[in-house]
């Protein structure tokens, strides 16, 4: 069952970020008030139509070089590529054409600029989706998820109905949904994963905030349209996108690690039994795997994996994670962290003068900063404060 309190304690930082990003929104809404509209129309507007151009077409240049096979930058490249392509269209039209983006007879919004923020949103929703709901999405789901846009766009020729509060419903809609599947994802990483630091389920937290702001920000231009709110939602857009693909460029995808593993995996399965004994379980293979991790010590590697066992136990990932659940009462990232927390104990009993980052990075973690708030968060006390007390 989901809990927004084990939300909020494995993401305070994050939380922390969406803090800080909506105060830096909140004073941008009052610094560039005094932006004169005309000026921000006829010469900001499309310097910063252009950069979110640039950018897009840029990145999704840099993320199709890059690829190497892993989805999700595929998929982030043709959101940049759409974003781009878009962005010049609209680049053309208000240099070219002088396009009004506001309605002559009030500082609304028109119509079918609120339809394109909900293509927008469409388009910045297919990244989370498809890390949070592997598999999930394909072309007809996500076309799909435009009917709710086509409804909107008709009801609007149609009828004079007010969409400005439509616009909303649909991406809040999605953006509940998402926050339901961050647990159920990050204990997944936690099955398969010794490292969170590696998959980052933090960073789809952080996009999702990034993502919600920016909305937020484009309904706020939606009601009232002058210099401030249509600045903010630019640079806003232009910053999401620049954080977004340095992110995604430089991220593993765990359901691309696994996938990679499959087909040794299959093989692997295709010989074994569709039962395993019990006692073997928790008993001859437990003592196994013990003593390997004892001697190769494999979690001191930072990139160990649940599926990486098999190195030793002839069992598929299924049987794997049974194994851990049922004899040690935790799951593979737990069970890995309690040996690197083990292990940077001894090396603080026996070399008292080590320095921390160098403990860190010899016990399998990712970061001083990482080690420092997971000894804490097991041991109840720092690193230096147990090695005070302990050496």
């Amino acid at each position: 069952m989901f809990k927004f309190k084990e939300l909020y304690d494995n993401y305070k930082s994050e939380m922390a970020f969406g803090l800080a990003l909506l105060c830096l929104v909140v004073l941008s809404f009052g610094l560039a008030s005094r932006i004169p509209l005309d000026f921000y129309i006829e010469s900001l507007n499309p310097i910063l139509n252009g950069s979110i151009a640039a950018v897009s077409l840029f990145g999704a240049w840099l993320m199709l070089r890059h690829h190497n096979g892993i989805h999700v930058r595929i998929l982030w490249a043709g959101i940049l590529l759409v974003w781009g392509i878009l962005a010049t269209l609209l680049l053309t039209h208000l240099v070219a054409y002088n396009l009004p983006i506001s309605s002559e007879e009030s500082i609304s919004l028109r119509g079918r600029e609120l339809i394109i923020g909900n293509v927008y949103a469409w388009l910045l929703l297919r990244y989370p989706v498809s890390v949070l709901r592997p598999g999930w999405q394909n072309i007809r789901r996500a076309l799909g998820d435009l009917l709710p846009v086509a409804v909107i766009s008709a009801v609007h020729e149609l009828f004079p109905v007010d969409l400005r509060w439509l616009l909303a419903i649909w991406p809040i809609t999605w953006v509940v949904v998402l926050v339901f599947h961050i647990s159920k994802y990050r204990r997944w990483c936690e099955e398969n994963y010794s490292s969170m630091d590696l998959i980052d389920a933090q960073w789809i937290v952080r996009y999702i905030i990034m993502l919600v702001i920016t909305g937020v920000a484009y309904i706020c231009m939606s009601f009232s349209y002058n210099a401030s709110h249509a600045f903010t939602v630019q640079w806003l857009t232009l910053l999401m996108l620049v954080y977004s693909t340095e992110q995604i460029l430089y991220r593993q995808d765990p359901w691309n690690l696994l996938r990679r593993a499959k087909a040794a995996k299959a093989a692997m399965e295709e010989d074994e039994t569709g039962d395993v004994d019990p006692d073997l379980m928790s008993g001859e293979y437990k003592a196994t795997l013990e003593q390997w991790m004892a001697t190769e010590k494999p979690y001191l590697n930072p990139e160990f994996r649940l599926v990486d066992l098999r190195e030793v136990l002839p069992l598929n990932r299924t049987y794997l994670s049974q194994l851990i659940n049922s004899a040690y009462g935790c799951n593979f990232y737990q069970f890995v962290t309690n040996y690197r927390i083990e292990e940077a104990k001894r090396l603080m009993r026996e070399k008292p003068d080590m320095k921390m980052h160098d403990i860190a990075e010899q016990c399998g973690f990712s970061s001083p900063v990482v080690f420092s708030r997971i000894f804490t968060r097991e041991t109840g006390m720092s690193p230096s404060e147990w090695s005070q007390n302990n050496t």
